[in-house]
């Protein structure tokens, strides 16, 4: 077996730091052994830990590229999906404390496209993921046409967000992920400081941090030096699973870890630490009804046991990606893969458990739902729920049909099912839940379908494509 590609300087870590606390050279098997669940021959990942801007362990292991058989290195760039998103609100942050926006301004104050929906969305509210807007890959994915089918880039994400004629909530009442947030902050950044967010990110965050391995994705068929292949395991063989996309802001972050361990270290270790559009990234902006919100700008703060967490995840096409920081330990830990391979999933859990202890009290188990009633489908007319339904906000079109009892759904384009009850006029379904409207007459006119990131997207019944 070949040795691991990495770094380690031996320093004493305090006990309560380590639950495998005998010796560094202990900690560094343990890390290894991590690593080493990703075979040789297959895609792999990169592990960088610093504690205190000095790197403690860097390491690499697998393959960058499978076809031409390239080990993944160091230096191999490796998009960082959600990850991405702190980069952005940093982008957006630095504009208003040049003095060039800020985040009370109405987001359509720079996108006059976005609809009037009553009550103003807030640069804030994107920033927080608050704002109600739906995702717009999610509504791409009910249309039939996911991302990864067509080479979308922020003005498509925009028409579809534009297309919206409701939010999921109103702005500042919940948490809702949503994607559309971020890239509306990309274009915001391109539309106040007239450059693209790209270039903007090189000049005041890549440069000064020191990240010379890190650009965007902000077009797919430019060549990238070292950058990494993603892949997707499906069933006994991987295949290439890239983002051919260019929508960025919410991700397309092409880095390293060794990358985001300077990135850390330039915004909670720089002498400016605290103030300005450093400390602003922190945040935290309360619910309309006070209560708190634990997303900042692009980041998630929350505690394990009773240590305080800086972190987020992403996940583009066959990309992984997770950075954290420990404030209480000045502790960096960034983890990016190529593989999407659910085997190695918890390999994040891993590494911060070497460092960080498990949680001492698990959660109570969630209690479990009551059993919908759905003793009215036995006794309604089935065939009122078969038709043609389309949607202006998703441009595409469904037909519901009887087979036998069943009432069934076929897309247009994308997977048919079979829809279950759930309660009245309501079923359920692998991609969503569904809920016919009726008119006063008591015919059914349509109905909306909710899935997570976007709720009540309105098919209407005999409409005709537009």
């Amino acid at each position: 077996m070949k040795p691991l590609r990495y770094l380690a300087i031996p320093i004493l870590l305090f006990t309560g730091m380590s639950g495998y606390a005998q010796s560094w050279q202990d900690t560094v098997a343990v890390l290894n052994s991590i690593l080493q669940r990703y075979p040789e021959n297959e895609p792999g990942a990169q592990v960088s830990i610093s504690r205190n801007g000095q790197i403690l362990y860097s390491a690499a292991r697998g393959m960058a590229n499978l076809e031409y058989r390239i080990p993944l290195t160091k230096t191999h760039k490796t998009e960082a999906g959600s990850v991405s998103k702190q980069f952005t609100a940093a982008c957006i942050l630095i504009l208003q404390q040049q003095g060039k926006l800020s985040v009370q301004d109405d987001v359509r104050k720079y996108i006059p496209e976005l609809r009037d929906y009553g009550t103003p969305i807030r640069i804030q509210h994107l920033l927080h993921h608050t704002s109600g807007l739906k995702d717009w890959g999610t509504i791409a994915d009910i249309s039939g046409w996911p991302r990864g089918t067509k080479s979308y880039d922020n003005d498509d994400a925009l028409a579809i967000i534009a297309r919206q004629t409701t939010l999921n909530n109103v702005p500042g009442d919940e948490y809702i992920y949503s994607n559309s947030n971020y890239n509306l902050q990309a274009i915001i950044v391109q539309r106040v400081s007239g450059t693209d967010l790209a270039r903007f990110s090189q000049q005041y965050l890549f440069e000064p941090a020191g990240m010379q391995h890190t650009e965007w994705r902000n077009n797919y068929r430019k060549p990238v030096y070292n950058r990494t292949t993603a892949y997707n395991r499906d069933q006994l063989f991987y295949e290439t699973d890239m983002p051919n996309e260019n929508a960025y802001g919410n991700g397309g972050l092409l880095t390293t870890t060794e990358d985001l361990l300077k990135w850390n270290a330039f915004c909670y270790l720089h002498p400016e630490a605290g103030t300005g559009w450093r400390a602003e990234r922190l945040k935290l902006v309360p619910f309309n009804n006070g209560s708190r919100n634990s997303y900042a700008a692009g980041l998630r703060l929350d505690s394990l046991n009773g240590w305080n967490s800086i972190a987020h995840s992403g996940a583009t096409a066959g990309y992984r990606a997770n950075l954290e920081y420990y404030p209480d330990l000045s502790l960096s830990i960034a983890w990016l893969s190529n593989s999407s391979n659910r085997t190695f999933s918890d390999i994040p859990t891993a590494l911060r458990n070497v460092f960080v202890s498990k949680l001492k009290n698990a959660p109570a188990e969630a209690p479990k739902p009551a059993s919908a009633d759905t003793s009215w489908f036995s006794k309604v007319n089935r065939s009122e729920f078969a038709g043609r339904y389309y949607s202006a906000e998703t441009q595409s079109g469904v037909e519901i049909t009887l087979n036998g009892r069943q009432i069934e759904i076929r897309p247009d384009k994308g997977a048919s099912g079979t829809l279950s009850p759930t309660g009245r006029d309501s079923f359920s379904y692998t991609f969503g839940q569904i809920q016919f409207i009726r008119n006063n007459q008591g015919k059914i006119t349509g109905y909306h379908i909710t899935v997570p990131r976007a709720r009540n997207v309105l098919f209407v019944k005999n409409a005709v494509a537009r």
